[in-house]
């Protein structure tokens, strides 16, 4: 396994600048952010460049304010549109793929009003033809399309590793697990793990308070030990809030982690 650190965590003013930092604190990659308005597609001169010095980016975490599973038609094929471009981009890069939520702060069932304006079987028709959509487009460009749970107070449509995996539906669309939504989650995330791993494609870690491994209550050896056993041997990239400045924590997360490695 190798450890990646998302973009905007890392101190410097360019992806090389960055680059340098990370590996010299300990990461093996960073991992990248898409925004909207296609406004990844317009990084391609920048991330071409740093591809040519050496920075490695295999994987894009969406960051956009709405998503392939929202209510709205309109703003869900703009999602859908968004990701296409962010798959092609990253195929150019010749990445490993795309992560993103069903949706992320559209709806919860443990808030008011508590009852979507979406029915459940509505819910997985949306999203199977999103992801079918993007699926097709991952294939042409030789990528992947991962599909994130999350949290049960963050999105209503996919919560688990389980009902994600329901959706992989071909060989392009995979799954992706994070420690942080998996504490809250998963009854037993080791084996909610070995059960989902011939589609887990990528990880990302977090505590349980969402701040850097190493400062909650995560059983790192066990779950480290998990994808070890399965046979997991992509990336864990690092998407938290710090408890410290980078310069400090950073170095000091990739030595925590390490030591399960």
């Amino acid at each position: 396994m190798k450890l990646a650190v998302q973009e905007q965590l890392l101190p410097g003013r360019t992806l090389q600048e960055k680059y340098a930092f990370a590996a010299d604190a300990g990461f093996d990659a960073i991992e990248l952010r898409g925004k909207g308005d296609f406004h990844f597609a317009g990084r391609l001169t920048e991330l071409k460049r740093a591809l040519a010095d050496g920075v490695v980016m295999p994987t894009v975490c969406v960051d956009m304010p709405h998503f392939i599973g929202d209510f709205d038609p309109a703003r869900r094929k703009d999602a859908i549109q968004q990701l296409r471009s962010q798959l092609t981009v990253i195929g150019e890069l010749g990445g490993v793929g795309v992560m993103t939520p069903a949706s992320w702060g559209q709806f919860s069932r443990r808030l008011p009003p508590f009852e979507p304006p979406r029915s459940a079987a509505e819910d997985r028709e949306v999203l199977a033809e999103a992801l079918g959509i993007l699926g097709e487009h991952a294939q042409r460009n030789g990528v992947l399309i991962m599909l994130e749970p999350l949290n049960r107070y963050e999105n209503h449509m996919v919560n688990t590793l389980a009902e994600a995996v329901s959706y992989c539906s071909m060989d392009t669309i995979r799954i992706v697990g994070d420690t942080y939504h998996m504490n809250i989650e998963e009854d037993d995330p080791c084996r909610a793990l070995a059960e989902a791993s011939p589609y887990i494609a990528h990880m990302q870690i977090s505590e349980s308070n969402r701040h850097q491994p190493g400062t909650g209550h995560i059983d790192w050896g066990a779950q480290l030990a998990t994808l070890d056993a399965v046979g997991y041997d992509g990336y864990l990239a690092l998407e938290c809030r710090l408890r410290g400045e980078p310069e400090i924590v950073l170095p000091q997360t990739a030595a925590f982690v390490r030591k399960y490695l």
